[in-house]
């Protein structure tokens, strides 16, 4: 078994950030491409002694392979999604030894674009293309010769089915594509269930025409091409163009897709889909890591001396470092909610006037129940964000916390049940801090009256 320290390493350390690792043999060729939520810990990972005692094939290779290894190379992404593009599209161009020989007898799983009215994204097995006289590792041009008049594009392979799913589903947030068929084809007018939570852009009812809807094809399909700076320029020149001819709504639409492109929150593909076992299950990988779980509160004494807090929780510990306080300014009297909404607007505009020092986090976690949710809701919608909102409620009977969040999002309620524990241990953290900083502010008044 190879020793870390013994292999030349980029820049000689590898960053704690995203990307994806190259792992190259003394004469230099290309042996294995990864993805890693970071970089660090998972080339780190491979080195454990866990391979050389495992009794199992793919260990046993994972093991030769990193025996073989004399140069690591990497490349770092701003978010997890564009590393698990960034790998896709490599092992497309290179083809790595170890990509094909350690999926074993596995399929890689491959993104189609249906080349039709109004196309869709699917996912289809390397088996499944076989059969259509595809190999998915064609060059554009010949796969277009083939089956141009099927599919628009083939993006793959990709080796974490589960991370491709949950990619897609964030990126449907800003690129909303359909999966039903327009008027003239079904005889009805009605809103499809993805229309109604703005998945889909209204093919279904005849509310985009199909030369917008390719528009936004285009946009994700060059995300998958890995352009993601080339997609915000054209949104921003479709912005303009529409705030030049007074069509503010659309150019108002079109800010929030530019906003989430550059604020992509990566709770949908976490660590243990990038683990380089397959028998760790990636449908958990929602349990093992969010991301960055901010949690708020307010506090006062009959409506005086009010206060909020927010604490920053990352993959799962308290960073007490980018805790933050507020003194409420707008509210007058015990009102709660508006205080909390004014916490919430101070906090989202922090996010746009200084981005790095106020990321926007994978969840949202209020002190409250309905009220309070729909509260933090209306403020995002005012803002055009979208960050999951979990609210935590004392219930009817005052002795068990009632989760509220929108049930309506599958993914969001497996994280939720998963997580709880760790959404408890946020609110009351952030009462905690709530509370200190409100005794604060009333013990200084009240000394200053003295």
């Amino acid at each position: 078994m190879a020793i870390l320290s013994t292999i030349k390493i980029k820049n000689g350390e590898l960053p704690d950030e995203p990307g994806v690792y190259l792992y190259y043999n003394v004469a230099e060729k290309l042996l294995y491409v990864g993805k890693a939520t970071s970089l660090k810990k998972r080339v780190t990972s491979y080195f454990s002694s866990k391979y050389q005692h495992a009794d199992d094939v793919y260990a046993r290779r994972i093991s030769k392979m990193v025996s073989e290894i004399a140069t690591i190379d990497y490349v770092e992404t701003p978010t997890v999604i564009e590393a698990l593009v960034l790998e896709a599209n490599y092992i497309r161009a290179k083809q790595p030894y170890y990509n094909v020989l350690l999926q074993d007898d596995r399929s890689f799983l491959f993104l189609v674009f249906t080349n039709e009215d109004y196309p869709k994204p699917v996912l289809k097995r390397g088996l499944e293309l076989a059969r259509e006289g595809i190999n998915p590792f064609m060059t554009a041009q010949e796969i277009d010769a083939v089956a141009g008049d099927k599919y628009l594009a083939v993006y793959g392979p990709f080796t974490s089915p589960g991370a491709l799913r949950k990619a897609l589903e964030l990126l449907r947030k800003i690129f909303p594509w359909s999966e039903c068929e327009p008027p003239s084809k079904t005889g009805k007018n009605r809103p499809c269930f993805y229309a109604h939570i703005k998945l889909c852009p209204g093919v279904c009812t005849g509310m985009v025409t199909r030369a917008e809807y390719k528009k936004t094809i285009r946009g994700l399909m060059r995300f998958f091409d890995g352009k993601k700076m080339s997609v915000i320029h054209q949104l921003e020149k479709q912005m303009k163009a529409a705030a030049h001819t007074l069509a503010f709504e659309q150019a108002g639409e079109l800010k929030r897709r530019i906003f989430e492109l550059q604020h992509i929150r990566d709770i949908a593909v976490l660590t243990r889909d990038f683990s380089p076992l397959p028998y760790e299950n990636p449908d958990k990988d929602f349990v093992n890591a969010l991301g960055r779980v901010e949690a708020y509160d307010i506090s006062n004494t009959a409506g005086t001396h009010s206060v909020g807090s927010m604490v920053v929780f990352e993959s799962g510990q308290p960073e007490k470092s980018k805790y933050r306080q507020f003194k409420i300014k707008t509210v007058e009297g015990p009102n709660d909610v508006a205080s909390l909404q004014e916490v919430i607007l101070r906090r989202l505009k922090r996010a746009e006037t200084s981005p790095k020092a106020w990321p926007l986090p994978d969840v949202m976690v209020i002190d409250g129940g309905k009220p309070q949710v729909n509260a933090v809701q209306a403020i995002l919608d005012q803002e055009q964000v979208r960050v999951p909102i979990v609210g935590l409620s004392k219930g009817a009977d005052r002795k068990k916390d009632e989760l509220i969040y929108n049930q309506s999002d599958t993914f969001l309620a497996r994280v939720v049940q998963a997580q709880k524990p760790l959404f408890q241990k946020a609110r009351d953290e952030a009462h905690r801090f709530a509370q200190r900083y409100h005794k604060q502010l009333r013990g200084k008044v009240m000394k200053g009256g003295a």
